[in-house]
């Protein structure tokens, strides 16, 4: 008796979260099936990120590249430039709302792109469902949560009755052949446990991003102090020669002593003051990086620089590997394709467990007023 009430309970929580929460979880599968392939897609609808190498042709120093937008463009504050490696454009950043593309052999820009496009668009539904950031973020960080519970009582509810060969296939398999109804009822209750555990891992991650208190838990759980260390204040003196020649050495310094992969892309800062660290990001591979301050003096690493990935204990590696877990980013484009397919049934949820629901209304309503027959 206790276990039917606990059951009724976990169908009666399942159906009126789900209900509670579905348009945001659409939004929030939609736009994450989008951002998952965002760089791809944009390799293919964007030909100015490709910059083709000259014979004999080098990549240029950060200091060139600033000069040659201030010099297109010379009423914006250059902020940094991003290299992306081989053949492909250099990102230069300026202002708050626009990038450069500068080809990195010849310094030439090549176009200017605004942040306020489509993916940044996309971006802000999924992060904040283009509401005020205190709201929106509140929103989606709840739904999120409101998600997981849904994923576990729906693990609850998909659970066999039998393990016998008809049981197994009513949870394993779709139907085709059978009505839209139970087709519908297939598509919830089988492609939700397919998608279950990459559902789980987009839920968590998200949850890390969403809620402070539960990266806190989540990092203590993995053995981690749940007060991590943080350094000191750092005052530096101010570099003696100009920015943009220590922003070139900077350059230089993290190919040839810090980066271990993908040496040829790394994003260099330029500082707005002079005693302000040189920032500079390099291994960024699969939805992860490292991020390094110089010292502008003294062009030594700060305390406040990242480590190696390999160098972090297992906490610090989890947090760091967040956001490639949260994109699939973690095993390159073939981990992507499964977290797409995933995201987008998750967006597919809502939908069809309203059909369901919808679907036993409409029963019942039938069924409390059947049509009087008159002889």
């Amino acid at each position: 008796m206790f276990f039917k009430s606990l059951k009724k309970l976990n169908a009666w929580l399942h159906l009126w979260l789900g209900l509670a929460s579905g348009i945001v979880i659409v939004i929030l599968g939609i736009t994450g099936c989008i951002l998952v392939l965002e760089q791809e897609i944009k390799n293919i609808s964007s030909p100015w990120l490709f910059a083709e190498k000259p014979a004999g042709g080098v990549i240029l120093p950060p200091s060139e590249l600033y000069f040659s937008v201030k010099k297109a463009l010379p009423d914006k504050e250059v902020h940094s430039v991003w290299y992306h490696g081989e053949n492909k454009s250099a990102a230069v950043t300026i202002n708050s709302d626009s990038v450069v593309y500068v080809n990195p052999y010849t310094a030439k820009v090549t176009a200017m792109v605004h942040h306020e496009d489509f993916f940044e668009f996309i971006d802000e539904g999924h992060r904040r469902l283009w509401l005020p950031d205190k709201i929106g973020k509140q929103v989606i960080g709840w739904s999120t949560l409101i998600f997981f519970v849904l994923l576990i009582s729906g693990l609850v509810l998909w659970w066999p009755k039998k393990w016998n060969r008809t049981g197994k296939d009513q949870s394993f398999k779709i139907k085709w052949k059978a009505k839209f109804k139970r087709i519908n009822y297939d598509l919830h209750n089988v492609l939700g446990f397919y998608s279950l555990l990459l559902a789980l891992v987009m839920c968590i991650t998200g949850l890390m991003m969403s809620f402070s208190w539960f990266n806190k838990s989540v990092y203590w759980l993995a053995g981690g102090n749940s007060v991590p260390h943080k350094p000191d204040h750092e005052v530096f003196n101010a570099a003696p020669s100009t920015m943009l020649a220590h922003a070139d050495l900077v350059w230089i310094k993290v190919q040839k002593e810090f980066a271990l992969y993908n040496k040829d892309q790394i994003i260099i800062s330029f500082p707005d003051e002079p005693t302000e660290p040189i920032y500079a990001c390099t291994d960024m591979i699969n939805g992860h990086w490292r991020d390094l301050y110089f010292n502008p003096t003294t062009l030594q690493l700060t305390k406040s620089a990242g480590k190696r990935l390999s160098d972090l204990a297992f906490p610090d590696q989890l947090r760091k590997l967040n956001y490639a877990l949260h994109v699939g980013a973690f095993a390159g484009l073939t981990s992507k394709i499964f977290f797409f397919i995933a995201s987008l049934i998750c967006a597919s949820l809502p939908i069809t467990g309203f059909y369901i629901w919808w679907g036993k209304k409409k029963k019942t309503k039938k069924h409390k007023n059947p049509v009087s027959l008159k002889t």
